[in-house]
């Protein structure tokens, strides 16, 4: 790789003098995460000044990057990019390069860069390098440069498309997500940026990903719109075996919502950043599993070959399904993983995490594969993350939107599940039926009807229930034995 020799020792020992400019090209940062995984992990860049270390939340809320010094602001590109100071939580130095011509040009950290609040304390200024960036494009107004996405924190980046609002995040890569050993944290180390053309319509940003057990190589390619897509073409580099790896990982918020207000008092009906797990798999089948907040700690396993997506949904998005006029969580993305290419067998992985407040991320989803990663083995991975209001091709089956759970005595449940789908417009009632079947527990009282509310239909059924079991239930609706709805999956748990 040419330039590969100045290129890492920028990237490794940044305010480099020597050399202003070094190439780039389509391989540079996958070289230098095969370079990276070759030698022993060092820990991320914590040094800061004594007064940057211990800022609160406010006072590092109070730290802005000045609009008017983002990069590609003065020149009028279609893209604008922000950088986030350290401190915080938000320690690790994170260089930023852009590339232009075939150049990588560092992007120095400069203190009039930014404004501080009047408690921030005073501080030397020196490279400190950046926490992390955000990308601005004009996505609701031709003429305002809105907030499209955000990479600040380990390997965590999230965006929105257009009248949205941030919620649910992606990240970079998961290990050990969920395992009783505690999860290790990859971080993005640095990016590049490429300079966009004048009238471009995405933008590329690489990235260098570093870990205790690998390093990784990433391309995105942001497109922004009506669904903001990322194209991720991603090289994975282990040190170790990785057993318990997660493949376009994300993470959410669920709190409570119909099917799940176990000790709740709150004027809202519902309070999540997503609603479902969606799935498609290798089979052809749609799944729906709707979320929970569970008292104990919940893992789901769907095994599966060759997905063809997956995604955290938030399909509720009515107000009145929140009521909450600051959060606004109706108009939150959902997101949508769809691989390119065969991911082989594997399993998408949801946890559950219990939790009594919703500034916690609880619910996680990943791909893992079956076969562990060998280490020093090169691994490559395509995908496309769609940001936005649904699935980027709605499948035309009917599909299930709200999901709720009440008592019926002690020893039963009543499950009340609505849907809604074009094609159930017009069908004979006489011809539905819903198909529901239960592990370790008797189903009763299947119902079908129009819900004359929604336009589509309702299914309910009754479950039989203990306090010390666990059940697993599975649901569809049919019409001569043919599937008119996806699948709906759950697992009710006391």
């Amino acid at each position: 790789m040419q330039g590969s020799a100045v290129l890492p020792t920028l990237v490794l020992f940044p305010g480099t003098e020597a050399v202003a400019t070094v190439p780039f090209d389509a391989s540079t940062v996958r070289e230098l995460a095969r370079s990276l995984a070759s030698k022993s992990f060092e820990a991320p860049d914590e040094k800061l000044p004594a007064e940057l270390k211990d800022l609160n939340y406010d006072q590092y809320r109070s730290i802005r990057f000045m609009p008017e010094r983002a990069l590609w602001r003065a020149d009028k590109l279609p893209f604008q990019a922000q950088f986030f100071h350290r401190g915080f939580f938000y320690k690790n130095r994170v260089n930023i390069f852009e590339v232009v011509d075939g150049q990588a040009n560092e992007i120095r950290y400069r203190k009039d860069d930014f404004s501080f609040g009047n408690d921030v304390p005073a501080f030397a200024a020196d490279d400190l390098g950046f926490a992390g960036l955000r990308i601005h494009a004009p996505i609701n107004k031709p003429d305002y440069f809105d907030e499209v996405c955000v990479f600040l924190g380990a390997s965590y980046f999230r965006a929105v498309a257009k009248g949205e609002t941030y919620g649910l995040s992606a990240r970079g890569l998961s290990i050990d997500t969920g395992e009783a050993k505690g999860e290790e944290f990859p971080t993005f180390k640095a990016f590049w940026l490429e300079r966009p053309a004048a009238n471009a319509t995405s933008l590329v940003i690489h990235a260098l990903l570093d870990s205790k057990s690998c390093a990784a190589s990433y391309r995105f390619t942001l497109r922004p719109g009506e669904t903001t897509v990322f194209d991720v073409e991603m090289s994975l580099y282990p040190r170790a075996d990785l057993e318990h790896a997660g493949l376009a990982p994300m993470t959410s918020m669920f709190f409570f919502g119909p099917n799940d207000r176990n000790d709740v008092d709150d004027f809202r009906p519902s309070v999540h950043d997503s609603d479902g797990l969606a799935i498609f798999n290798g089979k052809g089948e749609s799944l729906w599993r709707p979320l929970s907040n569970p008292r104990d700690l919940q893992v789901s396993t769907f095994q599966d070959l060759n997905p063809r997506g997956f995604g955290l949904m938030q399909r509720e998005k009515r107000f009145a399904a929140y009521e909450d006029i600051e959060s606004r969580f109706e108009a939150r993305p959902s997101l949508w993983v769809e691989p390119i290419g065969d991911w082989g067998e594997g399993g998408v992985v949801l946890i559950e995490i219990p939790t009594k407040e919703e500034i916690h991320d609880n619910i996680a989803a990943f791909w893992r594969p079956k076969v562990p990663l060998k280490a020093k083995s090169e691994n490559n991975f395509t995908y496309r993350l769609h940001w936005g209001p649904d699935m980027p091709k709605p499948h035309s089956l009917a599909r299930f939107v709200r999901t709720g759970i009440g008592a019926r005595g002690d020893d039963s449940k009543l499950f009340v599940l609505d849907l809604i789908g074009d094609n159930l417009k017009g069908v004979d009632p006489n011809s539905i039926k819903g198909v529901v079947s239960a592990e370790k527990s008797e189903i009763t009282n299947i119902v079908t009807q129009p819900n004359p509310d929604t336009g589509g239909w309702r299914l309910s059924f009754q479950c039989a229930v203990k306090k010390d079991t666990p059940i697993e239930l599975r649901a569809l609706l049919v019409q001569d034995d043919k599937p008119l709805s996806e699948v709906w999956v759950y697992r009710w748990a006391p």
